[in-house]
């Protein structure tokens, strides 16, 4: 966490609201369902490590909120059910969804198996799915209340290059998000894509450090974003100020996006050069 984040939301701005955060337990997710709980909705974490799930818990019942830790791998749909039910049985209702989990490796396109791209694609397409449709055929859709539907994509959202499969998985999302926009609405539930760009996170640990800085780099704020930044901004969208924003994908990057990628393309293969000089 960044202790110098200071949250822009007032203490009651998401009082009475009950979220729901997959990945709960480390960098964007634990900071949004932090940020959440400090507005004042009740929230469910759920992710595959138990322990990382009980530090986030901690943190926000240290702050006198309210938090449900529930471990599962939304891979799979029976632990998706648990996950929800139990959310409902302890809260009555799922007012926020906040689609976190997620995974992705770098690696050259030509270089990722079916197998490593299908791994990507189960967790960040069809588990985010099995999940959606589970929070709103079981609470958003029978309360006759509706609610809020939260996608993570990427920045830069016209591809980044060593992450394709990454890119296209979280592309899916943000049209999900879109199309979900315009069939759901007749039931009150908004959906919103949030695409954050390079933040500092322990995710980014396994990175050569040299990859990162270049990622720095081509920021034309000049630094990588915090988890908080990206979370307020998910908290402000279940919040009266957010209500009328709905089907669109808001990115979050420091202006990565808007710059572009902010380097040449890669070198042709040796072989293509030689012949290309011949």
């Amino acid at each position: 966490m960044t202790e110098s984040f200071r949250s822009p939301l007032h203490a009651e701005a998401n009082a009475g609201l009950c979220a729901l955060v997959t990945g709960g337990g480390s960098g964007i997710g634990r900071a949004t369902a932090i940020e959440l709980a400090r507005s004042g909705a009740a929230v469910a974490v759920c992710g595959r490590r138990e322990e990382a799930l009980a530090q986030t818990q901690s943190l926000i019942e240290a702050a006198g909120g309210q938090c449900l830790r529930l471990p599962g791998d939304v891979r799979e749909h029976d632990d998706v059910v648990r996950i929800v039910d139990a959310t409902l049985e302890r809260f009555g209702a799922i007012d926020v969804l906040v689609n976190n989990a997620g995974g992705q490796f770098t690696s050259p396109a030509e270089e990722i198996t079916d197998g490593g791209w299908k791994a990507v694609e189960r967790l960040a397409v069809d588990a985010t799915w099995s999940v959606t449709r589970t929070v709103a055929t079981r609470s958003m859709i029978p309360s006759g209340t509706g609610g809020l539907i939260v996608f993570i994509g990427f920045s830069p959202v016209r591809g980044i290059p060593g992450f394709v499969h990454a890119s296209a998985s979280r592309a899916a999302v943000s049209n999900l998000a879109s199309g979900l926009a315009l069939e759901w609405s007749r039931y009150g539930i908004r959906s919103v894509c949030v695409a954050p760009g390079s933040i500092q996170t322990e995710g980014l640990d396994g990175y050569d450090p040299a990859d990162v800085e270049r990622w720095r780099r081509s920021v034309p704020l000049g630094r990588l974003g915090s988890a908080e930044e990206v979370a307020s901004v998910i908290a402000f969208l279940a919040t009266a100020g957010g209500a009328y924003i709905t089907g669109t994908t808001i990115v979050v990057d420091g202006g990565a996006d808007a710059w572009g990628l902010a380097e040449p393309p890669p070198d042709a293969p040796r072989a293509r050069r030689a012949q290309e000089t011949e």
